[in-house]
C-alpha cells in the first residue's frame, strides 16, 4: 500500500476542509510549489492535487495549477471540476498521471460510457482515470459534497466496473479533516463487494496506526493530507513507508 500526500488548493492557497465544508477551512503558510518540492526531495513520486474551486465550478485556479503541474516531473493524481471528455484527454495528454472524475460521472448518465470509449481499453481506463466516490452514511455526494445522488453505492461501483473503470478514490466524508481515524468499515464493505477493485482510501487518517490498519484490509493506497500538515505523520515516515512498500512489490 502506498501513501499519497494530498494538496488541496482553494484560491491558490494550500488548505484543508473539515467534512468538505467550505466554511471550515484551515489555511497553511506554504505554497503548492513548496509542498511539491518538499515531497519530491523526500522521495515521493506521486501526489494528489485537488482544485477545490473547480469542484464548485469556479475555474479561477486552473491556469495556475496546470502551470505548476506542467513544470514538475512528479506523477500527479488530479481532480476538481473535470466536466468533459475533452478535459480528461487534455490532462492525460499533458502528462497528468491520473485524472479524478466525480460529479460529471454521476450527473451525466453517458459520461463514463463515452469516456470508456474515448480512452480505448479497459487497462488504460484503470491507469488514467480514478472514479471519485465521496460517501456520507453510504450516500454518494457530489458538487463539492453539496448534493446527494440517488444512485446506490454498490450499484454505482458495479456500473463503473462494467465500463472498465476499477480504480476508485473513496472518501468517507464523516471522517474527513477530523484526524479521528479512517473509514475502515466503509472500505471493508466495498472490498467485500468487489475484492478486485483498486481502492484509494481518503479521510480521517491521523497516525501510522491508521495506515497499518488500512494496509491490513488491502486498500491499494491512501491519500493523506491534514495528518502531515499537523505533524501527526512526518514526511520521513511517509518516505520510509513508501520505500518499504515498493521493495515488497
Amino acid at each position: 500500500m502506498y501513501i499519497i500526500p494530498a494538496i488541496d488548493i482553494l484560491n491558490k492557497k494550500v488548505v484543508r476542509l473539515r467534512e468538505g465544508d467550505y466554511e471550515q477551512v484551515t489555511s497553511y503558510d506554504v505554497t503548492l510549489e513548496e509542498m511539491i518540492e518538499k515531497y519530491q526531495s523526500n522521495g515521493t513520486n506521486l501526489i494528489h492535487i485537488i482544485d477545490l474551486n473547480g469542484a464548485k465550478n469556479d475555474f479561477s485556479n486552473q491556469d495556475y495549477l496546470f502551470d505548476v503541474i506542467r513544470k514538475t516531473d512528479m506523477q500527479v493524481q488530479y481532480g476538481g471540476g473535470i466536466r468533459s471528455i475533452e478535459k480528461v484527454k487534455e490532462l492525460v495528454g499533458a502528462g497528468v498521471h491520473r485524472v479524478i472524475v466525480g460529479t460529471q460521472a454521476l450527473t451525466n448518465p453517458m459520461f463514463l460510457d463515452e469516456l470508456s470509449k474515448a480512452l480505448c481499453g479497459r487497462d488504460r481506463c484503470a491507469d488514467n482515470v480514478v472514479v471519485a466516490i465521496d460517501v456520507l452514511d453510504e450516500v454518494i455526494k457530489y458538487s463539492g459534497w453539496m448534493e446527494s445522488s440517488p444512485i446506490k453505492l454498490m450499484d454505482y461501483v458495479d456500473r463503473c466496473l462494467s465500463l472498465g473503470f476499477f480504480r476508485f478514490l473513496c472518501t468517507d466524508i464523516s471522517k474527513d479533516g477530523k484526524l479521528g481515524g479512517a473509514g475502515v468499515e466503509l472500505y471493508e464493505k466495498l472490498l467485500d463487494h468487489s475484492p478486485f477493485i483498486k481502492l484509494i482510501a481518503s479521510g480521517g487518517v491521523s497516525s501510522m496506526a491508521d495506515i497499518e490498519q488500512l494496509n491490513r484490509i488491502k486498500v491499494e493506497s491512501v491519500v493523506v493530507g491534514k495528518a502531515i500538515y499537523e505533524g501527526k505523520i512526518s514526511i520521513e515516515e511517509v518516505k520510509n513507508w513508501n520505500l518499504e512498500s515498493l521493495i515488497s512489490i
